[in-house]
């Protein structure tokens, strides 16, 4: 086919009927580069012959050497069907689990998306992930089940199992949309029940409610994969051919009118003869896209649930949207491309171009003219070298008179002309070469409504940016190019660049209309990661992207030369813009760290880093692993499984183990783990005591994290009365049911009220550790947003701030190897103040003395005021007079800082203390009970064959892993192995599993939770069994203590271990003869 024309596409992009925006999804290695091969082939941009084999979409060199796509990428390919000519911009994205993010980014620009399945393995654990990413953006699936002739050269079916092979596959992928589409129906009829039992509770009472009556009513036949419907294709894309079932009969029953070359009919390689017929009998490309043109739906299809969806960012539902920001919904669904529709683009990812790939420093044919240019600035250099040359003889031959002077002047003249243009070229050449080294970032976006023209202005907004809080300050009607108020989140920029994407290359465009994939230059500055543009203020950002997998793989990255920070510091900066899913921070150590995805995500951003972003050599550390710490009820059975409290105490071995928790002297402990602490100036005492939360608490408080920093900003607004927008009511349904659900989990005589009493989460004010009150006279909890209690007014109130400082503190970092805490509850049962109190009332009555001389020296000044507030100093009053009229806090301010002055003793200030106590004895009260290690947990899915079998478990259990379950794919001699894996142990896994098997296994490892390490770290004999059965050292392996050491010594902490032990034989450097 003819290569199409860049105008014939621009006519096209025009069209929005005749657009599709498609992706195309699936596990690693089903085959969705080759597939997009076959229909890039159909547009003559590749030979027939090397679809498949070239993978011209895998433009990085890893990606052709691996094999495997690492990056999403865009391509405009043209397609006739009858009469209709039709725009597909197709996007090829990654299939391996590290670079689901990639995915991400693909599919919130689509409409629709093409799920390729392998025929042999089926459906794979990316599968589901895909499909689910799909459903979630709203996005409209068809099913491409390639690599058939597998079933026929490897797996030798016959067609009657082939059939009910493939039958299978189409269940197993419908009972996942079924599964996808029961949940959505549940969740929207749920939605309406508790809306309308609010209304009719007092009329019905107890009713029983039918959930499966919203299934029946609800059509689901256009939602699952069928022949019939005409929305899956069988294909073998290595071969070049496809059908879906209605032509296929067709052209069976006609005759084959094909033409096969000399060269094919000669070629011994039967394959050869399949791809020649196949390829021309049933053309994947022509099977693929014309389903694609006929199912998919086009921009202008876009439905109004996926718009909503889009429109709302986190818990705003879209009738609490602004109403011009509500209009916009109808620009989207109209996908208009008039120039008065305000312009909205969404930028789902920037990636990075080398330089000299940009159109405008392509090489370009020469044309006559500019070569007739070329030739005429040439001869005109050669006559003013020949004028420069006499000039410099003319002076030799004594010529009379002015005329010699003067021929010695054009010369001289010259020659400087020349030495300056030298000088100017070679300056451009300079800088030529310092831009060809640069990276240019293009924005990988999408146009949902107006038209984007090159050199307009628009506003970027960032993720926090809110339309009702600008519209009030911007005047209606503006634009981006007026000269405005700076609003926070919101920037101006130009669109410097548009271009088409096609693959490797990128072709330039002035205007792009609504409906339309592109890419965007100049955004560099403005643009981390993701955002939208817009020429109206009263667009919403749209909401974040879902990511599939957690970045978890850390390491610390530096320079070999340190005088190169600067570099690398720059070359992180741009690697973090360039791709979706890696952080990149600064640890309090001043250690540069990178997080990224999985192992392959993370060798692709090392290489990219040396090869293209900071250009430097550079060090990498070991993977840092993540840890928690917890503690757990003490263990019923000792390490022998023996009952614990039935054997007989040895008294040595036992010391050692007391000595491991050593508590200073001051602190009092309980014999049920009551710590008791004063601050260093014994004003104040606390007592503080350590529980573990149950499992299902812990899970509840993560998955929450948002809702619980939702809460948190509610709170600290009541508290300091800063006016905020009221909060949503689905939000506080939200919170209702979480607390009504931790009510639930936390039942038992010593959780009773437990709920209530809760002060605060941590570390960071929305993790999994709680912090409850139990001590009388306060009443401040985490529910205020509930209840919306007023500020406490009691004794405690200036201090209880530093009471929750100093448990994030404690929660941030435990004391065994400083990581932080996960599933632990803190109760405060007392905190005495008595003393406190004391001290203040002394110091009042001084500070009032002190005042009342001051009075009768300083007559002529302002006479204090009566005020609640009995502490503070007239003087202090008058401020707080003064000052209450601008702000209503500002009393309780002022008070906090007088009581600060009171009690500042050598210790420093009372605060401080607080914290510092609070941090301690939280600290104590952890090393008084069991305390254990949380291991980050992968899930790993392996694939394997049953002659490996037995070395892909050897694999496992050297690693540390355990087996969930083996199940035996139908129809095929493959088993599928499902296991969980310590994160600490995965590094080369895949490699060793791959070389164990002869590249026969190949594992799947996404994260997945925190596991309780069940070794105590600490743990010595202490009973005569455990005596007898471990020895005097019990020096067999500990798996907590060696990662809590290897952590510890990570970190620089002191790390308890013997180096040389009974040295008896002198050893020689020399080898044993």
């Amino acid at each position: 086919m003819v290569v199409t024309s860049l105008e014939k596409m621009i006519g096209l992009q025009r069209e929005p009927t005749s657009i599709r925006n498609i992706c195309i999804l699936a596990h690693v290695d089903h085959g969705k580069t080759t597939l997009a091969d076959c229909l890039i082939s159909s547009n003559g941009i590749i030979s027939n012959r090397l679809a498949g084999k070239l993978r011209y979409l895998d433009s990085r060199e890893d990606e052709q050497i691996r094999g495997i796509t690492m990056k999403s990428s865009a391509i405009s390919l043209h397609f006739e069907k009858g009469n209709q000519e039709y725009l597909i911009n197709l996007i090829d994205s990654p299939g391996h689990v590290d670079f689901s993010s990639e995915v991400s980014t693909a599919v919130r620009l689509c409409d629709g998306c093409i799920i390729v399945l392998d025929a042999v393995e089926g459906v794979c654990p990316q599968t589901q992930a895909v499909l689910r990413q799909a459903w979630l953006e709203n996005i409209r699936p068809v099913l491409v089940i390639n690599k058939i002739d597998r079933l026929i050269v490897e797996l030798k079916l016959t067609p009657q199992e082939a059939y009910s092979h493939l039958k299978n596959i189409l269940e197993q992928v419908n009972a996942i949309t079924g599964a996808l589409f029961t949940s959505k129906v549940l969740e929207e009829r749920a939605e309406k029940e508790t809306e309308t039992q609010g209304i009719s509770d007092s009329v019905h009472g107890d009713q029983v409610y039918d959930w499966s009556a919203g299934l029946e009513d609800t059509d689901d036949s256009h939602l699952y994969f069928s022949p019939d419907q005409g929305n899956v294709v069988f294909a073998s894309a290595i071969d070049g051919w496809g059908f879906g079932d209605k032509e296929k009969i067709d052209k069976i029953v006609t005759s084959l009118g094909l033409k096969v070359g000399a060269r094919e009919s000669r070629h011994a390689d039967p394959k050869v003869h399949l791809n020649a017929i196949c390829s021309q009998w049933l053309p994947i490309s022509q099977a693929v896209l014309s389903m694609v043109c006929s199912k998919l739906p086009s921009p202008l299809d876009i439905t109004a649930e996926r718009v909503e969806k889009l429109m709302c960012v986190g818990a705003r539902t879209f009738d609490s949207l602004p109403p011009e920001t509500q209009e916009l919904k109808k620009m989207f669904m109209k996908c208009s491309s008039e120039d008065t529709a305000p312009v909205i683009v969404f930028v789902s990812k920037m990636f990075a171009v080398d330089f000299k790939t940009l159109p405008c420093n392509k090489p370009r044919p020469l044309t006559q003219e500019v070569i007739a240019q070329r030739r005429e600035l040439a001869r005109r250099r050669h006559a003013e070298k020949l004028i420069a040359s006499q000039g410099q003889e003319l002076p030799e031959q004594a010529l009379s008179g002015n005329e010699s002077e003067l021929t010695v002047k054009t010369g001289e003249t010259k020659g400087d002309k020349q030495e300056l243009t030298s000088q100017t070229e070679s300056m451009t050449l300079k800088t030529v070469e310092q831009e060809a080294d640069k990276e240019s970032f293009i924005a990988f976006a999408r146009v949902f409504s107006g038209v984007v023209r090159r050199g307009q202005k628009i506003f970027v907004l960032g993720p926090k940016y809110d339309p009702a809080e600008s519209l009030n300050k911007l005047p209606s009607g503006c634009s981006a190019a007026d000269d405005l108020p700076s609003i926070p989140h919101m920037a101006c920029c130009t669109l410097e660049n548009l271009y088409l994407l096609m693959g490797r290359g990128l072709e330039d465009l002035e205007e792009v209309p609504s409906g339309n994939v592109l890419g965007i230059g100049g955004l560099q500055e403005f643009v981390l990661k993701s955002a939208t543009l817009s020429t109206s203020p009263a667009c919403p950002p749209f909401t974040p992207l879902n990511f599939e997998a957690t970045p978890i793989v850390r390491v610390a990255v530096e320079p070999k030369h340190p005088s190169e920070m600067p570099q690398l510091v720059r070359g992180m900066k741009l690697l973090n813009q360039a791709d979706p899913c890696v952080q990149v921070l600064i640890q309090e150590t001043g250690e540069h760290v990178l997080v990224t995805a999985g192992e392959v995500h993370l060798q692709r951003c090392l290489d990219d880093l040396k090869e293209r972003f900071a250009k430097i050599q550079i060090s990498v550390s070991e993977p840092i692993i993540p840890f928690r710490e917890t503690i757990t009820r003490p263990p019923k059975v000792d390490m022998v499984n023996e009952e614990i409290g039935k054997q007989q105490k040895v008294a040595v071995i036992h010391q050692a183990k007391e000595d491991q928790n050593k508590i200073p002297e001051g602190v009092q402990v309980d014999s049920d783990g009551l710590i008791t602490m004063s601050t260093p100036n014994k004003y104040a005492t606390l007592s503080v005591r350590a529980m573990p939360l149950p499992e299902e608490v812990t899970q509840l408080l993560e998955e929450n994290s948002d809702l619980i920093r939702t809460m948190e900003q509610f709170n600290s607004s009541l508290n300091e009365d800063k006016k905020m927008h009221e909060i949503n009511q689905k939000i506080l349904d939200r919170i209702q049911e979480f607390k009504q659900k931790l009510e639930k989990n936390l039942q038992g005589r010593k959780w009773r009220n437990a709920v209530d009493q809760i002060w605060s989460f941590g570390p960071r004010k929305c993790g999994p550790n709680i912090l409850l009150s139990k001590f009388e006279g306060y009443r401040k909890t985490v529910w205020q947003c509930l209840d919306k209690t007023t500020k406490e007014v009691s004794k405690y109130r200036d201090f209880d701030n530093s009471i929750v400082s100093g448990f994030q503190l404690a929660t941030l970092s435990g004391p065994m190897c400083e990581e932080p805490l996960m599933g632990v509850c803190f109760i405060v049962e007392k905190w005495d103040m008595s003393k406190a109190e004391e001290q203040m009332s002394a110091n009042r009555q001084d500070s009032e003395e002190l005042d009342a001389t001051e009075q009768t020296k300083n007559e002529d000044k302002v006479t204090s005021l009566p005020s609640s507030y009995p502490t503070e100093s007239s003087s202090e009053n008058k401020k707080l007079q003064d000052g209450s009229q601008g702000s209503p806090n500002s009393s309780e301010k002022s008070s906090k800082r007088k009581g600060e002055t009171l009690l500042a003793d050598c210790y420093g200030p009372f605060s401080g203390q607080l914290i510092a106590t609070m941090k301690e004895a939280c600290r104590y009260a952890l090393q008084v009970k069991p305390q254990r290690l949380m291991a980050a947990m992968y899930t790993c899915e392996i694939m394997a064959t049953a002659e490996v079998l037995g070395r892909v478990y050897a694999v496992l259990s050297k690693r540390e892993g355990r087996v969930l379950q083996e199940e035996m794919k139908e129809g095929t001699d493959m088993f599928i192995i499902k296991a969980v894996l310590p994160v600490a142990e995965s590094f080369g896994f895949a490699d060793e599993i791959r070389k164990r098997t002869s590249g026969l296994a190949s594992p799947q490892l996404v994260f997945s939770h925190w596991e309780i390490i069940s070794g105590d770290p600490f743990w010595v004999p202490t009973t005569e069994e455990e005596y007898l059965h471990f020895g005097e050292k019990a020096d067999s392996e500990n798996q907590a203590r060696k990662y809590m050491n290897a952590v510890r010594k990570r970190k620089g902490l002191y790390v308890e271990e013997k180096i040389v032990e009974h040295a008896e034989k002198q050893r020689t450097l020399s080898r044993n003869k």
